[in-house]
């Protein structure tokens, strides 16, 4: 009975981590796809009577919108699937998200339609964030929760992976259109092809999504959860200083992944004159080696400690920018090598080491009752100024300063500090004891939690 039952686990957790990977690469190409387009083609076609870089501070300013909508649908997805299931928010939060993409492809220009444009452009990209807000923390829940204690944090590591794919997929899509097609066409309809394409991936990834079993930690809480009103407020009388230490933690992680993903396109094509085509595909190799990477660290993870490796990575993507961008500023259009490695380096690698241990670090800090609303609450309410403002702030330092990067590199150095610190101090709090858990819930479900906890607090 116990080999059948093995055997039952292990094939579901295949299909999680198949389900879980599978959308999170659609819900990331999807959010990403607007980033990529935001200041090469949005600042033309929907705010064509600004200046060239006011236009593409406003079009990275609807970027961002879609970082503020994230903490509500991180609230409502989190509370629901802290109630009810992970399983049933994350097939909803992938209907969201594309229906969004594929409106945006359907937008006319702001010469056709005048301001409704961009209203119409900022309302799907609240859609977006909605979306996005509930499911990074489910993805990563269906993983980490069905796998063995002593595996988590690499399992909880792959639909990260699904980051550096959807971003690939964003900004490879993009360049094979931006070359195939003459500038002209692919600014007045070329881009909406890769928008109107996520209507496919979603229906392959819903179909998927409902073969997966609902978790076991949660299965073993769902007593004790019944009778918590809004987890998200007993996570915040339970566990306030821990989600604080994580929201610090987390601040570079989403400032570094906007300045070297998104920003640096920006900065490659209209500060240093690189070609369009050839930037996107540096962000596209950097996104591939990431993949590659990001299963390496958490399986690192589980062998020594991800506090360690996440507050290390958080440092040098702090003190790497200045080198990275000092490459890109004298060496972007005479030695694309090196160009390339200024990337793929502080991106592919460096990121890859905080993004991997990041799931498992976030979600072993919370017991389960509350996990989904906390890790949900985390990440995307960071988000609004760690990654969303980031585009918008870094257009901003650079032309402060003479188009020179350098207040970009502080700001970022002061990024990977305050999260290096965060870190550090989510590694002595104490805020998860026997006390504080759940008085319904089984032994085994209070040991397994009490051993996540021991991991977490020797972190650092």
């Amino acid at each position: 009975m116990n080999a059948v039952n093995d055997a039952h686990a292990k094939a579901n957790l295949r299909r999680v981590v198949i389900s879980s990977l599978m959308g999170a690469v659609i819900e990331w190409y999807d959010f990403f796809l607007y980033g990529v387009v935001a200041g090469l083609v949005f600042n033309k076609l929907f705010f064509p009577s600004f200046s060239p870089g006011v236009g593409t501070i406003l079009a990275f300013a609807t970027f961002a919108v879609g970082f503020v909508a994230r903490p509500l649908g991180g609230f409502v997805f989190g509370h629901f699937g802290d109630k009810i299931g992970r399983k049933k928010m994350l097939i909803l939060t992938l209907e969201i998200m594309g229906v969004a993409t594929v409106l945006i492809g359907c937008i006319p220009s702001y010469d056709s339609i005048g301001i409704w444009a961009p209203i119409l452009l900022v309302a799907c990209r609240l859609a977006q964030g909605i979306g996005l807000g509930g499911e990074w923390g489910g993805a990563v829940l269906m993983a980490f929760e069905s796998a063995p204690a002593h595996k988590r944090a690499f399992y909880g590591s792959l639909p990260q992976i699904g980051l550096s794919i959807g971003l690939m997929l964003a900004s490879g899509v993009i360049g094979m259109l931006s070359w195939l097609l003459p500038d002209e066409a692919f600014i007045a309809w070329g881009w909406r092809l890769a928008f109107v394409l996520s209507a496919v991936l979603v229906l392959v990834g819903a179909y998927i999504r409902t073969s997966v079993q609902e978790t076991q930690d949660f299965a073993s809480h769902k007593e004790h959860v019944e009778k918590i009103r809004y987890p998200i407020l007993d996570a915040f009388k339970r566990y306030p200083k821990t989600l604080l230490a994580c929201v610090g933690a987390r601040v570079v992680e989403g400032i570094a992944f906007n300045v070297f993903g998104v920003f640096s396109l920006t900065y490659l094509t209209n500060t240093c004159g690189v070609n369009r085509t050839v930037a996107l595909m540096a962000v596209v190799v950097a996104s591939a080696v990431m993949a590659v990477f990001i299963p390496v660290w958490g399986a690192m993870a589980d062998r020594t400690s991800k506090g360690r490796i996440f507050g290390t990575a958080a440092l040098l993507l702090g003190v790497t920018s200045f080198p990275v961008f000092w490459v890109l500023h004298n060496y972007a259009t005479t030695n694309l090598f090196f160009v390339y490695l200024a990337i793929i380096v502080p991106f592919g690698i460096v990121y890859a080491a905080a993004y991997a241990s990041m799931a498992s670090l976030f979600s072993d800090s919370f017991d389960p009752t509350v996990r989904y609303s906390s890790i949900s609450f985390v990440y995307q309410f960071s988000g609004i100024f760690a990654s969303g403002l980031t585009p918008m702030i870094a257009t901003m330092l650079v032309q402060a300063n003479g188009s020179q990067p350098w207040y970009l590199c502080g700001y970022l150095l002061a990024a990977g500090i305050l999260s290096t610190i965060s870190t550090i101090w989510l590694g002595t709090l104490r805020e998860r004891t026997d006390l504080l858990k759940p008085a319904t819930a089984s032994k085994a479900a209070v040991a397994n939690d009490a051993a996540a906890a021991t991991v977490t607090d020797a972190a650092v």
